[in-house]
């Protein structure tokens, strides 16, 4: 495994978190739900793009774990992305706490685009619906990533449907969740709001975690490896 595949992760992350989880911070009032949604999609295409064919651009716990299940990467490789990513997502939550904090009367503690339920969701899900929202809703992140890739790395027009995924994601999790469907993406923010987002912080690493997995197993199931392949090779020729 290539040292810059690991540092692709932690930069992928870092970015990850500070221009779309700095959306919802420092733009909300301005862009709305529909425009944090789009900051997320966005930003994962174009790191995609970027990032794909160095380290396949998982910067997800949730997806590297579910390239792990599906055995596109050893568990070595897996557990250096996941401290890559971890790592990553605190670092870019820091340096985003530290820019809204030049914002006179912006307030960081308590949320900041952190992940909740109950009170601390806008429609106030409990618990079991919020585990099964992240569930379900980091299901189809990791399905579509394995569904539009062959291998580990995200080429042609790979990133696109994993964007558009994202996206459509967060329109729906917004209002229930947040949305994390992302433990690293959920802990830097949560280590900066603290309290509830703390107290509440592991239901955002296990039920994507949870999620990731079973949509590497049903993805056997309806994409078996050898008609991966086929499809690889038709595409390749092409």
């Amino acid at each position: 495994m290539e040292k810059r595949a690991v540092i692709s992760e932690f930069l992928g992350t870092l970015l990850l978190v500070f221009f779309a989880v700095g959306s919802a911070v420092l733009c909300v009032e301005y862009i709305g739900t529909l425009g944090i949604a789009l900051a997320f999609g966005f930003t994962l295409l174009a790191l995609a793009y970027t990032l794909g064919p160095i380290s396949g651009c998982h910067v997800n716990p949730a997806v590297t774990l579910g390239m792990l299940v599906a055995r596109r990467i050893d568990v070595r490789t897996a557990v250096t992305y996941w401290v890559a990513q971890l790592v990553g997502g605190i670092v870019g939550a820091a340096l985003l706490f530290l820019l809204a904090k030049q914002v006179p009367g912006l307030r960081t503690s308590g949320s900041f685009g952190s992940n909740g339920y109950g009170g601390r969701s806008a429609v106030g899900i409990n618990i079991g619906g919020a585990f099964l929202a992240e569930l379900v809703l980091t299901f189809l992140l990791v399905f579509v990533v394995l569904g539009v890739t062959h291998r580990v790395a995200v080429t042609g027009f790979d990133g696109l449907p994993i964007g558009i995924a994202l996206a459509v994601i967060h329109l729906v999790g917004i209002p229930l969740t947040g949305t994390s469907v992302n433990p690293a993406r959920s802990l830097g923010p949560a280590l900066f709001a603290g309290g509830g987002a703390l107290s509440q912080l592991w239901l955002f690493i296990v039920a994507p975690m949870v999620g990731g997995a079973l949509a590497a197993l049903v993805h056997q199931v309806t994409h078996p490896v050898g008609e991966e392949r086929v499809i690889a090779d038709k595409a390749s020729a092409a």
